[in-house]
């Protein structure tokens, strides 16, 4: 039998290792591009040049009059007070329609979560109406309500309606198993277990749909505006529209348009990204 001697030891040193660099801190315009509203300027100031370069290249102001134009007529009739009693119409008319469905939408959802009936109602009726454009509604809604406020707001009710609640009874199907035997294990029983529970997970989806409710009701009361101005004389930003275009003012036409898409962006800007951050987002509940 052969004996195997131990192969010896030895101790190898080691190269210290290289100095780590601190890291350098971003720059201040860095820092500034990171922020997601000086982005969006960015992109609405590109948007801007490309619509004076467009404008100057066609060289027709009837059909395409420049963006200094546009906004020359903009800022014209705002100091007249014009564009704020419109754009104050308008927006009356859209908190009170969207409170209205929305509020409408979150009983249905709380119905259908809480019975295999409502439930059952609320799947038929948004497969029926939820494909159904709102501005369709418009004539039918002028025979039952008349040439007042009434039809608008029936309108936009069917506008925020059925998307909203198809968002929220999604979010309530999708809560996990879990919480729901949490809550009934703590006693939660009805609306406090819709309210603590349901909608705190489901406050993403509920969200998404308050969002597609907000735009499906703004185009539609424009769109809706321009009709019923038509018909009635008067109304808010869809009517400064339509009486621009009859007067070929186009560079107000371009201003009211430009008013509704500035509307909308600070109302995804400031109201639901706010509502986002301060809820779902720093709960955890979505990045």
């Amino acid at each position: 039998m052969s004996y195997v001697h131990p192969r010896p030891e030895f101790e190898r040193e080691l190269a210290p290792l290289p100095a780590l660099a601190e890291p350098v801190p971003p720059s201040a315009a860095r820092r500034l591009w990171q922020r997601d509203g000086v982005r969006q300027v960015v992109v609405l100031v590109l948007i801007a040049i490309a619509w004076e370069v467009a404008a100057r290249w066609a060289g027709n102001d009837l059909l395409l009059p420049s963006f200094t134009q546009a906004a020359q007529a903009w800022w014209d009739d705002l100091l007249n007070g014009e564009l704020l009693a419109r754009t104050a119409a308008s927006l009356s008319l859209l908190l009170q329609g969207y409170a209205l469905g929305a509020a409408l939408a979150l009983v249905m959802s709380a119905l259908a979560v809480a019975t295999r009936t409502g439930r059952d109602v609320l799947v038929t009726l948004t497969s029926l109406f939820n494909p159904l454009p709102a501005i369709a509604l418009l004539p039918l809604a002028l025979l039952w309500f008349g040439l007042g406020q009434g039809s608008l707001v029936f309108v936009l009710v069917h506008a925020v309606l059925w998307p909203l609640a198809l968002s929220t009874l999604s979010g309530f199907q999708g809560v996990p198993e879990t919480l729901r035997m949490a809550g009934r294990n703590y006693g939660l029983r009805g609306l406090r277990y819709v309210g603590l529970i349901l909608v705190p997970s489901a406050l993403p989806a509920i969200l998404s749909g308050l969002r597609i409710g907000w735009a499906f009701a703004w185009r539609t009361l424009i769109a809706a505006e321009l009709f019923f101005g038509a018909s009635s004389g008067r109304g808010g930003l869809g009517w400064y529209i339509f009486q621009s275009r009859n007067e070929l003012m186009t560079a107000r036409v371009f201003a009211g348009l430009a008013t509704v898409v500035l509307i909308g962006w600070l109302v995804e800007r400031f109201v639901f990204d706010t509502i986002e951050r301060l809820t779902v987002r720093r709960w955890g509940v979505q990045r």
